[in-house]
């Protein structure tokens, strides 16, 4: 794994995963969200956007978290690996709440400065109607993918499946 993508909904776990493969396979990592944002959550030019991806991809190795449908073809066609954390949409709403809760007024580890967390109810109803559209252009362009996709339906398939990994570093 020297280009990975990690992939699902809001609140799956995309950047607590992302920071611990980093280190794990020793890659650099960049959060889409910390390429998109800018402070007081002024988002980019989506030219901008684009021209900043193509440049984390064109690098030789690297691991990038996020969805960003726009953006994501221009990922997948450097990566050698996409995860897709294809977790329930229930968790994954309590998962965001809770993260609400527990960084409200700061920004996140994956957030850039200037951007606190906050409750958003159109971020919300995004999550919420995740199986009716995001996740069917997600399924879209992963069809297309011609490198190791790695699906994950919940948090105790994620475990075992990063036991696995550990376990496979372990013996060299």
């Amino acid at each position: 794994m020297q280009r990975v993508v990690v992939i699902g909904p809001c609140g799956s776990g995309k950047s607590t995963l992302s920071r611990e493969l980093a280190v794990q396979l020793d890659l650099p990592l960049f959060h889409m969200d910390q390429l998109n944002w800018n402070p007081g959550w002024v988002e980019s030019d989506k030219a901008d956007l684009a021209r900043r991806v193509e440049q984390v991809a064109a690098g030789d190795r690297w691991l990038i978290d996020g969805n960003y449908g726009g953006t994501l073809e221009l990922r997948l066609a450097r990566a050698d690996t996409a995860i897709y954390l294809d977790f329930p949409v229930v968790l994954c709403l309590w998962r965001v709440l809770r993260r609400v809760w527990t960084h409200r007024g700061r920004s996140r580890p994956d957030m850039p400065d200037g951007c606190p967390e906050r409750f958003d109810a159109s971020f919300m109803l995004y999550l919420f109607n995740w199986n009716l559209g995001p996740r069917l252009r997600t399924e879209e362009k992963l069809a297309g993918f011609r490198g190791r996709l790695v699906r994950l339906s919940g948090p105790a398939e994620l475990a075992k499946w990063r036991d696995g990994l550990a376990f496979a570093a372990q013996r060299g």
